[in-house]
């Protein structure tokens, strides 16, 4: 696990870095747990444009991923770890004992040969999923429910992790990578140990043509646009635009808080990420 630098053969080489993917096993993915992904390019069921500055991007296959761990007290073997182009981090291929085949998170130091399981039954070690109820208090854990049996919703990311720091009655605390404080019932289920892919915010982009690769078009600023495309646009010469910053459909940019006041979720937030 690391991240490779190139020799500075043109100026965008000279900064460029790529991970060094030394945990990957193999480059082949599980041809029945491929799914084919039509690229939306940015825009939503009518047809118009949702996201700006979407579109393009290198061809890719989505991997079914099982965020449930339903397969209760069946131990799966780890096959292989491999790259996902649809997530920061690694995925690892089981193969259970009665023949199935499924792709999880790949959590941090997962090796390949190592038995997993699910279930209340199972140990708390590394890549075992189980309710947090069965869970020691203090473990790490990642790919967290916050419904029982609707999947994994937390701390799926490259690198993240939350942990347990108390349970009281059916709600076990947690403390998410943000800093919150957050209450999730116990028999919602947490697999163990934090996710793989640790560097993966180290690495350096270095071009534009990279961001392409991605999917990502250029983004202009609102100022550098004309007034009947943005509110911030227009003026002679260049302007700062003379107003609060704001998005193309006139919202506050900055500093605007737009969660619902009356959210469901509020009460089972102990402590907000911000101050």
């Amino acid at each position: 696990m690391g991240i490779r630098k190139f020799k500075p053969t043109t100026p965008t080489r000279r900064t460029m870095t790529v991970n060094s993917f030394e945990e990957l096993t193999t480059d082949k993915p599980e041809k029945s747990l491929l799914q084919k992904r039509h690229n939306k390019a940015g825009h939503g069921n009518t047809g118009r444009i949702t996201s700006r500055f979407r579109g393009g991007g290198h061809k890719k296959q989505y991997r079914l991923i099982d965020f449930k761990r339903t397969k209760d007290d069946i131990p799966a073997k780890v096959a292989s770890i491999e790259y996902d182009p649809f997530r920061s981090a690694f995925i690892a291929l089981l193969h259970y004992a009665d023949g199935e085949k499924r792709y999880i998170l790949a959590p941090r130091g997962l090796k390949v040969g190592t038995t997993v399981m699910n279930g209340e039954g199972a140990e708390a070690r590394v890549g075992n999923c189980l309710p947090m109820a069965k869970i020691p208090v203090g473990t790490v854990v990642h790919a967290i429910e916050l419904v029982q049996g609707k999947g994994a919703a937390l701390a799926r990311s490259a690198g993240t992790s939350a942990m347990l720091i108390a349970r009281e009655g059916t709600m076990a605390t947690l403390r998410l990578p943000s800093g919150e404080m957050r209450l999730v019932p116990s028999v919602c289920r947490a697999t163990i140990g934090e996710t793989s892919n640790p560097d993966h915010n180290l690495v350096v982009i270095g071009k534009a043509g990279r961001q392409r690769w991605k999917g990502r078009r250029p983004h202009n600023r609102g100022v550098s646009m004309n007034p009947v495309d943005h509110p911030m646009g227009g003026g002679e010469g260049k302007t700062s635009g003379g107003g609060h910053p704001v998005s193309p459909w006139g919202q506050k940019a900055k500093g605007l808080k737009t969660r619902k006041v009356r959210k469901q979720s509020s009460k089972y937030i102990l402590k907000r990420r911000t101050k």
